[in-house]
């Protein structure tokens, strides 16, 4: 028996009631129900139905309309070929990649430019959703790619860094699928990722060294200069500091913004979040305690007799040894790294976000965007947990049932 596809797309003032009238009358013609999706955009309801029907879907479309007129709802009803594409047709079997964009502002222009990117290379979009509204605006955009493979991926990547790039905007792109919504852990930097600034020129300041300190700090962080040597140049400027100053800097600490809810939305989910830093285990261990971090992972300075000595104890944090530590907490966890998230900002952070299943580049410098997964450059760290997939308005559900107000600045 040959069967015809119908596609119904009702649209007016969302209200309670629209959805079983609708397919009250669906029931009553015996229809086989494909597909549904639904959005609600301030207040209007745009409500999409595909069926199949065996007999009369002219008989259907008078009936489809006098009920949504009953509820005074437009209603487009397309029978057959009228719906375009054979929906039946092979090859669209959903999504193959997710985008999640993020613009400070987004706008209509630079949306267009991905939506244009994307018809060049082949690829449609299948559905888009709003993903944040704060503190950037975020949509999640799956998309169906013209090919497969690592060549179509890189092509994809490729094309949407240089959206990004002209357009201001954020672009994350992923493979759909389980695999995106099964990372389970999470290592951030500490130094101008998930703190302001850095610790060292902090501690600079009050020996009255932090323009030297800064100076070789910026080196490091662009590659110039190899990172223990860089670590070693700037501790020795610290020799004869009271030993008391680590505790002063340690309370004066910023959070990035968005960092705290960051860290508490992954722990509901279930995530193992930590820190691994170049930075100091004095400092970064109250900031782990107040955030409830799994693990952290610093340098330990030398103290003798309540005086800084200008030397580093035991194994250096480097960028080899970030890596080393993301591996080491992944095994004890036992999750693979395909499920593990890193996050910095410096080229000391290269081999670690590398290890990483995702590794995302936050306000970072050109060396390290160069090799991330995907770069943020607005200074909201909950900007993570939107190209994660996580949305603005399901973490402040979750901070609402726990009573907590959302956290706007």
């Amino acid at each position: 028996m040959t069967q015809t596809p119908v596609l119904i797309t009702t649209t007016g003032p969302d209200k309670p009631g629209v959805s079983s009238v609708l397919f009250a009358a669906l029931t009553r013609h015996g229809v086989d129900l494909l597909d549904v999706e639904q959005v609600v955009i301030r207040g209007q309801l745009v409500l999409g139905v595909l069926v199949q029907v065996d007999s009369d879907p002219e008989g259907l479309q008078e009936l489809v309309e006098q009920a949504m007129a009953s509820v005074s709802m437009q209603v487009d009803v397309r029978i057959g070929a009228a719906i375009g594409a054979d929906p039946f047709a092979p090859g669209r079997q959903g999504a193959s990649h997710v985008l999640v964009v993020l613009g400070h502002p987004l706008t209509a222009r630079a949306f267009t430019e991905v939506a244009r990117r994307l018809a060049a290379l082949g690829a449609n979009i299948e559905t888009i959703r709003s993903i944040a509204d704060y503190p950037v605006t975020g949509l999640e955009v799956f998309v169906s790619a013209a090919g497969d493979g690592p060549e179509a991926d890189a092509e994809l990547r490729s094309a949407m860094v240089d959206v990004a790039s002209a357009g201001k905007l954020d672009i994350a792109v992923e493979r759909a699928g389980l695999a995106r919504r099964a990372k389970r852990l999470i290592v951030f930097d500490v130094d101008s990722t998930l703190i302001q600034g850095e610790v060292i020129e902090m501690l600079g300041a009050h020996a009255g060294v932090e323009p030297q300190i800064r100076e070789i700090t910026d080196a490091a962080m662009r590659g110039e200069l190899n990172f223990t040597e860089s670590l070693e140049r700037r501790v020795s400027l610290l020799k004869g500091l009271p030993a008391t100053v680590l505790d002063e800097v340690a309370a004066a600490i910023e959070l990035t913004p968005g960092a705290r809810t960051t860290v508490r939305t992954l722990k509901r989910l279930g995530f193992r979040c930590g820190v691994v830093s170049g930075g100091f285990t004095r400092i970064i261990s109250s900031l782990a305690d107040d955030l409830g971090l799994d693990f952290a992972v610093a340098n330990e300075l030398e103290v003798v007799d309540g005086v800084l000595t200008g030397r580093v104890v035991g194994d250096v944090v480097d960028r080899a040894g970030k890596a080393t530590v993301l591996r080491k907490f992944a095994a004890e966890y036992d999750i693979p790294l395909s499920q593990c998230v890193a996050v910095g900002d410096g080229a000391n952070d290269i081999d670690m976000l590398g290890a990483a299943g995702m590794g995302v580049a936050f306000n970072a410098k050109p060396a390290l965007r160069e090799v991330a997964d995907t770069a943020l450059s607005h200074p909201y760290l909950d900007a993570v947990l939107f190209m994660l997939g996580i949305s603005r308005a399901e973490v402040e559900a979750a901070d609402a049932a726990d009573g907590l107000e959302p956290e706007r600045l």
